[in-house]
């Protein structure tokens, strides 16, 4: 099935950074966008400043994101965005490992499951998760305290769920790169929405497009 019209969309960490810029960009190219957000008062004022719908989804409560999903019936694109990051060390009793793991694998894995029925149903869906070469293997998996594992496990879920999701549906990794948010600092180089191009790209492939893939400005890079 052809891409409809208007895609609904669910852009999970909205409230700001590349979230917020990937709703912004999905608006305006057609999209009917929810915005997803943990702060309930900062998600509410995003969403009224981008003319959006907006959902407060805690990605360490299970019972908020089933909400959000099975009352709208799902979603045509999911944008696994939201995530945390901590340095402290993976053998620090201060370790985030199981919040990291919940919110950047075991949730946005909870979010695909919920939005299947609505794919089979209308046979088109795009998934595009958020990711970062701080967890690809390949850069050495650099990232700090638990990110880097959680990234990486995210990756694997996008390699490995191509063979279990519906026809029409493509699922595929991006990294953003350095980019100016409350994770990236103040002196990335990047914009938001400089790092939100890809995810959008991905968001609105034509059904010729990849699946499975690892992307970073548009390009593959390795796992």
């Amino acid at each position: 099935m052809t891409r409809p019209l208007h895609p609904t969309a669910l852009v999970t960490g909205a409230n700001r950074g590349i979230g917020r810029a990937i709703a912004a960009a999905l608006k305006a190219r057609g999209c009917a966008v929810t915005l997803a957000a943990r702060n309930e008062a900062e998600g509410r004022k995003a969403a009224a400043d981008l003319g959006v719908t907006f959902a407060r989804i805690d990605l360490s409560d299970p019972d908020s994101y089933f909400d959000a999903v099975t009352t709208t019936g799902g979603f045509d694109i999911l944008v696994n965005n939201a995530g945390i990051l901590n340095d402290a060390s993976l053998l620090s009793p201060k370790s985030d490992f199981d919040l990291a793991m919940e919110v950047m694998v075991n949730a946005p894995l909870d979010l695909i499951r919920l939005n299947v029925p609505h794919w089979r149903d209308t046979g088109w869906g795009r998934i595009v998760n958020l990711s970062s070469g701080w967890g690809a293997h390949a850069q050495g998996l650099q990232g700090p305290g638990a990110y880097g594992i959680a990234k990486a496990a995210l990756n694997a879920l996008t390699r490995a769920l191509p063979r279990d999701l519906p026809a029409g549906v493509k699922i595929n990794a991006c990294d953003p790169g350095w980019v100016a948010t409350r994770i990236g600092g103040s002196g990335a180089p990047l914009t938001p929405e400089q790092g939100a191009d890809t995810p959008i790209w991905l968001a609105l492939l034509p059904d010729d497009g990849p699946t499975g893939g690892f992307f970073r400005n548009r390009q593959p890079i390795g796992w």
